[in-house]
This record gives C-alpha cells, sequence and structure tokens, in this order.
C-alpha cells in the first residue's frame, strides 16, 4: 500500500527586514571605560550652572544681610543720638567705626560672590550664548578656564576693587549720613553754639581736643573719597552685567528719521539689537567669505583693492552683523588668514535681509 507523502513547507530565502538602529551617539568624553554622550555633556553643564546660581545667590544674600547691619546700626544710632540732648556724640562715631567693618566684611564677602558670578557669567557668554548663535562656536580656552577655577580656586577681584565698588554703591552715602548727623549732634545739642570756638571745643572726644578730631574726621572722609575715585577704572572682574569680549559690544548710535523721540527713544536703544559693520582687508578673499557664509549665514560683498605701499593685491569684504555675532567673525576670519585686518564699527542702521525690512520704511 502506497503512502503519499505531504508536500514540503516552502521555505523563502529572502532575509527579512532588521530594524534601522540609530546612528551611536559620538561620545564627548571618554574616561576608564565610560563614554560621556553630548547630551549627558550638556545635561552635566545644566546642573554646574543651577549649582553656581544657587552658590552666587547665597553669597549675594549675605551681602545685603551686612548692609542692613549697617543701616539698621545707623538708624538706631541716630534715634537714640537725638532723642535724649545728654547722649554724647561720641555714639556716632563708634557707630562710623562698626559702619566701616561692616564695609570691609562685605568687602571680602563680595569677592567670594564674584567667584561664583564669574563662572556664572562664564558659562552663560562662552557656552549658552554661542548655543543661540548657530553655529554652535564656544570661545575655544572656556573649558580651560572654567575648570581652572574649580580646580585652583582665586577671587577674580582683588579687595581694594571690592572695598571700592561696595563703598561707591552703598557705604559711602552711609558715610556721608553719618557726618552730617555728627556735626548736627554737636551744633544743636545742647543748644546751638556761640562761637566757632565752642563749636571745635564741643567735637572733643575725651582728652582728644576738638581739633583733633575734626581734622580726623576730615582726613577720614578724604581717604573714601579718593578711594572712591582711583578704583573706578579698575574693571578686572567681569561681573554680572560688564561685556565679555571688550569694545566690541559699544553701543551703536540710533537713527534719527523714523524713530521713536525722547523717552520712546532712549527705551528703544535699551531694546535694540547692536548692528556692526565688519571689514576686512585680507589676502585670501574667496577663503574667508567661504567661511563666514558656512558658519554665521552672513553676506559678503567683496572690493578689490591694491596695497598702497607694497603693491600687493588685497580684498576689503564688507559684512554686516549683530553684536553677538562679531566674536564669531574674529574666529572665522582667523582661521583662514591669521594675517587679516579686521575693522568692526557700529552701524548707523542697517536694513535689507536678515536685518530690518527695508520696505514700509
Amino acid at each position: 500500500m502506497a503512502v503519499k507523502s505531504s508536500p514540503k513547507a516552502k521555505t523563502s530565502t529572502k532575509p527579512k527586514k532588521r530594524p534601522k538602529q540609530a546612528k551611536p551617539e559620538d561620545a564627548a568624553w571618554t574616561y576608564r571605560g565610560y563614554q560621556l554622550q553630548t547630551s549627558e555633556f550638556v545635561t552635566a553643564m545644566v546642573h554646574l550652572f543651577r549649582a553656581e546660581v544657587q552658590r552666587a545667590n547665597v553669597w549675594r544674600q549675605r551681602l545685603d544681610t551686612t548692609t542692613n547691619w549697617a543701616v539698621v546700626a545707623t538708624g538706631a544710632t541716630l534715634s537714640i543720638a537725638f532723642s535724649q540732648s545728654n547722649v554724647h556724640h561720641g555714639i556716632i562715631l563708634l557707630n562710623t567705626l562698626l559702619v566701616f567693618w561692616f564695609l570691609f566684611i562685605e568687602a571680602r564677602r563680595y569677592r567670594y560672590y564674584e567667584l561664583w558670578s564669574y563662572r556664572v557669567r562664564l558659562m552663560e557668554t562662552d557656552f549658552y550664548a554661542a548655543m543661540l548663535v548657530p553655529p554652535f562656536h564656544p570661545s575655544p580656552d572656556w573649558a580651560e578656564n572654567l575648570a581652572e577655577s574649580l580646580l585652583t580656586p582665586s577671587f577674580p577681584i582683588s579687595i581694594w576693587e571690592a572695598f571700592g565698588r561696595r563703598l561707591r554703591r552703598n557705604y559711602y552715602w552711609i558715610f556721608l549720613i553719618l557726618f552730617a548727623s555728627w556735626v548736627a549732634k554737636i551744633w544743636l545739642f545742647p543748644t546751638p553754639p556761640a562761637s566757632l570756638e565752642e563749636f571745635i571745643s564741643r567735637a572733643a572726644v575725651g582728652p582728644i581736643s576738638g581739633e583733633i578730631m575734626i581734622g580726623l574726621g576730615f582726613l577720614f572722609y578724604i581717604f573714601l573719597t579718593v578711594f572712591a575715585l582711583a578704583t573706578i577704572t579698575m574693571t578686572r572682574a567681569t561681573g554680572e552685567v560688564l561685556p565679555r569680549f571688550g569694545d566690541e559690544v559699544a553701543m551703536a548710535g540710533p537713527s534719527g528719521q523714523g524713530k521713536p523721540k525722547g523717552l520712546r527713544a532712549l527705551m528703544a536703544l535699551g531694546q535694540r539689537r547692536r548692528q556692526f559693520l565688519a571689514m576686512i582687508i585680507t589676502g585670501k578673499a574667496e577663503a574667508v567669505s567661504n567661511r563666514i557664509l558656512s558658519e554665521l549665514g552672513r553676506g559678503v560683498t567683496a572690493i578689490n583693492g591694491k596695497g598702497m605701499y607694497t603693491g600687493e593685491d588685497r580684498t576689503v569684504l564688507m559684512c554686516a552683523l549683530t553684536v553677538s555675532e562679531v566674536h564669531n567673525l574674529k574666529a572665522a576670519v582667523a582661521k583662514e588668514d591669521p594675517q587679516a585686518f579686521v575693522i568692526v564699527s557700529p552701524a548707523q542702521e542697517i536694513l535689507g535681509r536678515g536685518f530690518n525690512p527695508l520696505a514700509g520704511e
């Protein structure tokens, strides 16, 4: 009896499609077998930024606390000094010394505050600002500066500059109030003096004569005034609002026609993005132009010329840009022609593609 065999199942030789895997992300940092991806690096920077902001806030509150101590102590001292006629004017002098000690403490705290503020400002200008202006080109040395500040912390501001800043901003006015109150206390209590000699004699404190006390007072306030003026030019620390990249952030002048005037013009000036015109004199015009076009996305106009003394062919490239692109322009030109001559000047007004529209003006 014959047995009928069952037909064999057909097998397909066509390979099955596998799900397309995402391209692995390049590691931004590798250490002892661990790989830190770009997204993880950005996350770490965000947490570091938040930590430094919190540190700066803590020290800022300490600064405010010291100022509050000085104000409260001054208010209490003046209330006691002028509420009773038999209270000696020396209490105001003691309060002046106390406020001076508060100023010294606050200057020391301000140095710590500037340390955290420097790191925050460094990440704002060299990391986050670079992310907002494509392509992403952080300053070449920003990571080294931040790492150096983390590994070997040092104050970015001297004690003299910190002392001068806090003196000009807050304490000089407290000292002026104390000086005026000291003079008023001597003059008014218990009764106004009949002569200048009597006023000077009232200024005495114990065995120290009035002439010496008045002379010491004038020397003290002359010292404060000279110190406040002498430290104005000390801007070693970037601070919260000082620019990071130098003079190119100077304010461009406002346009006169078709713009608001008076108070509205001042308000609009603070909100307007600063615009500049860059002129680049180079012998590698094509390479520099392509670099600016690819990295900044700005158009370039070329004017052919020749050196007056050397006779070499040179090209003048003109490029309009905003304040956030000036640093990237310098870096782009330096990559192609380090010998180029770059001039960046404020522009009164720029109209056209990429800026304010020309139509309707």
